[in-house]
């Protein structure tokens, strides 16, 4: 099978250098028309030109491709909403959302600035909802879609100087969860993609014998395998270096307490059964949970009659 975008709008997000660069001249080289976004600032998010943008068109377009570029700040839904209906007079659909925009503003949480953490939430969480909420009534109406977002494992694991950054990463996946269940009849998918790349943003911080391994390439492999018309939904998809993996929350089955035991010491006292992975699953949405601790409850009623 041959993964093809041929007819397909996709719009790219931080598109002008690194991963956004390489997932949007993968999706042209694969016949997409692409909307190649970028303000064009530093990895801290300071300053804006236009250039790196244009250059991905231009390369695009001297590959027989399509794309325009355009300077949104995704922060700012104004900005984005110029974007897409941009997209949408020029072509008349999006088909594809890859919410890839990022800045890094690092520092311990002791010595940051709250500024730098309102910063880091605007961009990546901020900017992931402007773009998804910019294209989703398109969606919606196409009954077609596929967004992805952008997650880090400095969100799902922790990455020390990463508070602010890995706060917005985690965010974007309890933004997915609900989005998955909201864009289900409408075939709209959403995923999530967790790149290790060696981008602007991490250069300086490895070693160049390993830095040369983490190509973007490897990752936009990842991204396209997230966002064509057979793509899965909900999935969290690791990507760097030839790796690719997928995470997983999962939840144990738990315990049941009577009423008359529901203190701290008997739940330290059952803590094993607390965290036995034995029966654990993969929760479809918040309401399961409710659901298994209910079913557990009346278990128990029902047993005491």
């Amino acid at each position: 099978m041959t993964i093809s975008y041929e007819g397909q709008v996709a719009i790219v997000t931080g598109a002008g250098n690194g991963l956004g660069r390489s997932h949007a001249l993968e999706l042209a080289k694969r016949g997409a028309k692409v909307v190649v976004n970028d303000l064009g600032g530093a990895r801290d998010g300071s300053g804006a030109s236009s250039d790196a943008a244009q250059e991905v068109v231009r390369l695009i377009e001297e590959a027989g491709g399509e794309a325009f570029a355009h300077g949104a700040n995704v922060a700012k839904f104004d900005e984005v909403q110029d974007m897409v209906q941009q997209a949408m007079d020029k072509w008349g659909r999006v088909d594809i959302l890859i919410n890839n925009a990022g800045i890094l503003r690092d520092k311990s949480f002791a010595k940051m600035d709250l500024a730098d953490f309102q910063l880091v939430m605007d961009v990546h969480v901020m900017g992931t909802v402007n773009c998804t909420k910019a294209v989703w009534d398109i969606m919606r109406e196409q009954n077609y879609g596929r967004i992805v977002v952008t997650t880090s494992s400095s969100g799902m694991y922790g990455n020390f100087g990463q508070s602010n950054y890995g706060a917005a990463k985690m965010a974007v996946l309890g933004f997915m969860n609900t989005l998955v269940l909201e864009g289900a009849k409408n075939n709209i998918h959403v995923n999530a993609l967790a790149p290790t790349a060696g981008t602007r943003m991490t250069e300086d911080l490895m070693p160049p014998e390993i830095y040369n391994m983490l190509t973007a390439e490897s990752v936009t492999a990842g991204a396209l395998t997230l966002c064509h018309k057979d793509s899965p939904t909900r999935m969290i998809l690791c990507a760097g270096a030839g790796g690719y993996a997928s995470t997983r929350l999962f939840e144990t089955d738990g315990i049941f307490l009577p009423e008359a035991q529901q203190t701290p010491e008997q739940v330290l006292e059952n803590w094993e059964g607390v965290c036995d992975t034995s029966n654990q699953s993969e929760l479809e949405s918040g309401a399961k949970q409710s659901e298994k601790f209910l079913t557990k409850a009346m278990a128990y009623v029902q047993s005491q009659q």
